[in-house]
């Protein structure tokens, strides 16, 4: 379980298909003590949990090892991750950290597509589309996971949604980089999936 709550951000700086193609051994290099990083440990990356399996330090720089499998590699943008790819980094919730976020599983749903950003004062506000799938669990002021970003919908019009990033989250996550057409991971509120299972069996 994570909170959306980005704690570093981290870079590709090793990329090897493996199963033909089927399997990507990444090394993502971060700023987290390695000492702290155990083997089968899970650590989300743009929002998607990925399994620790090696970690070590180079250059004076952390690095961990991770596999992303067949499915991640179609349902998310794992597939286009290539070395030098910027990855917001967050570790798993611990009981007793402070859940700052939301719930989030780290098990992307999918993709949204950026359809335009709008830079206002000390904000910027996002325009996404969905699926329509994924679209009738996104409420005007419930929580959606972009990238790994715990967010509060702002606005929801059909499959679109916007959302605002206050200035502190645009300077220590990726999102600044998005641009109309950039490709991010989506999932969707736990919650909202919940209750519409259950609306659903009635």
């Amino acid at each position: 379980m994570f909170t959306g709550i980005v704690t570093d951000v981290g870079e590709i700086v090793s990329l090897k298909p493996v199963a033909q193609g089927q399997l990507h051994r990444l090394r993502i290099a971060c700023r987290y003590d390695q000492k702290t990083i155990a083997d089968g440990a899970s650590i989300a990356c743009n929002g998607v949990c990925l399994t620790v399996v090696g970690s070590g330090v180079e250059g004076g720089r952390t690095w961990f090892e991770v596999d992303a499998a067949a499915e991640t590699l179609s349902m998310t943008t794992a597939k286009h991750w290539t070395t030098g790819t910027k990855l917001n980094l967050e570790r798993a919730l611990k009981i007793g950290d402070e859940l700052g976020g939301h719930i989030v599983a780290g098990h992307a749903d999918g993709v949204a597509t950026l359809e335009k950003r709008e830079d206002l004062p000390d904000m910027a506000r996002m325009t996404l589309r969905t699926t329509r799938e994924l679209a009738r669990f996104i409420a005007t002021k419930g929580s959606v996971t972009l990238d790994g970003v715990s967010l509060t919908v702002n606005t929801v019009e059909d499959v679109t949604f916007s959302v605002l990033i206050i200035p502190h989250t645009l300077s220590v996550t990726t999102l600044n980089g998005w641009r109309a057409g950039s490709e991010v991971n989506i999932e969707v509120d736990l919650m909202a999936r919940y209750a519409a299972r259950l609306s659903e069996m009635k």
